[in-house]
């Protein structure tokens, strides 16, 4: 309460003389929460930050949005700050998010116009790439994301203690996935391009054009698969695969023609796309059951199934990653597994 007091007051003082009002926006996997600011003239709305600054860094945000904005990307103006208290003043980007507007309408052509919107803004924030400017996705990153699985998602939430055979088999499947994810080839990396960031703004809205792109606060420079895998094998929106495969090598073609880092047989590009998704699923298993036994956040426990899904069916596909699929058979026996599809 005495947070969202000091809130009020510093936003009083941003806007002297402005009578406004403050309802909960968002609230994320952080500690960050989100507040809607109306105004009794019926100006436009605002979105204020809420980042404290004993558990967040405004910065990296800051920098991330500077990056993607020039790039060409449609993320939130910076209207007002105070990165001491951590609070930061933004621009709307409306309500309506990719996936509730998807999950509204079971609407393949709307979807794929919509998806093709966001891949033109994650190409054109690729051609900006350039290094030295964000945080690498180094081994030591992949390495302490990993690590999620074995000890949030095996030890504390399936309750399982691996044998030392068991943890050899991990770690060299750990091996096998760092190795393809590091030969990529390197660009800026949102690292949590999905449904849930992209906003859907509308024509009429005077917002600009789709998508809105928010939470980029993580961004770092990396294999340049991460983001695809993140947009089609979300973990909260489920597609059939003979349409995101559709898309990926449509995303491939426009990005060589770009000129962008991919591989030049696409056969090459799926592979390290499906192996980069490997890193991804495990890690986030990891997080969910880390934010559901740390943090109390149990909404993402029904999330799972779809990220385990995508797991099994990566290690079905790829004969180097059998081994792992024996060891989530081990985790989650056959009849045991609710929520999932074959």
């Amino acid at each position: 309460m005495q947070r969202l007091e000091t809130l009020t007051a510093w936003l009083a003082a941003t806007l002297p003389g402005r009578a406004f009002e403050l309802a909960p926006a968002s609230a994320d996997a952080s500690f960050r929460r989100y507040f809607r600011v109306t105004f009794a003239d019926g100006a436009p709305s605002r979105i204020v930050m809420d980042a404290p600054p004993a558990h967040e860094d405004c910065r990296p945000w800051l920098h991330a949005g500077t990056l993607f904005r020039a790039a060409g990307a449609h993320v939130p103006e910076v209207l007002a700050q105070d990165l001491e208290q951590g609070f930061l003043l933004l621009s709307d980007l409306g309500s309506t998010t990719y996936l509730s507007a998807l999950k509204a309408q079971d609407d393949a052509p709307r979807a794929a116009h919509l998806y093709a919107d966001a891949l033109g803004t994650l190409a054109a924030m690729q051609a900006a790439s350039r290094p030295g400017v964000l945080p690498e996705y180094d081994r030591a990153l992949l390495t302490r994301e990993l690590m999620l699985f074995p000890e949030w998602y095996v030890a504390r939430h399936k309750g399982v203690t691996l044998s030392e055979r068991e943890q050899a088999t991990l770690q060299a499947a750990f091996e096998r996935i760092l190795a393809v994810n590091l030969a990529e080839p390197q660009v800026f990396v949102h690292r949590d391009f999905h449904s849930r960031n992209l906003m859907l703004l509308e024509p009429g809205d005077g917002l600009g054009p789709n998508p809105g792109v928010i939470d980029f606060q993580d961004a770092v420079y990396g294999p340049i698969s991460y983001d695809l895998v993140s947009l089609f094998k979300d973990a909260y929106l489920r597609w059939d695969e003979e349409f995101t495969l559709d898309l990926l090598i449509r995303y491939w073609e426009t990005a060589k023609k770009l000129g962008l880092p991919v591989r030049a047989q696409f056969a090459d590009f799926h592979h390290d796309y499906e192996w980069m998704g490997v890193q991804r699923h495990l890690k986030v298993l990891g997080i969910f059951a880390r934010l559901y036994h740390r943090d109390g956040k149990d909404g993402y426990l029904a999330d799972m199934p779809l990220v385990m899904d995508y797991l099994r069916r990566a290690c079905k596909r790829w004969r180097d990653l059998g081994p792992l699929l024996k060891l989530l058979d081990r985790l989650e026996p056959e009849a045991t597994r609710v929520g999932y599809t074959f």
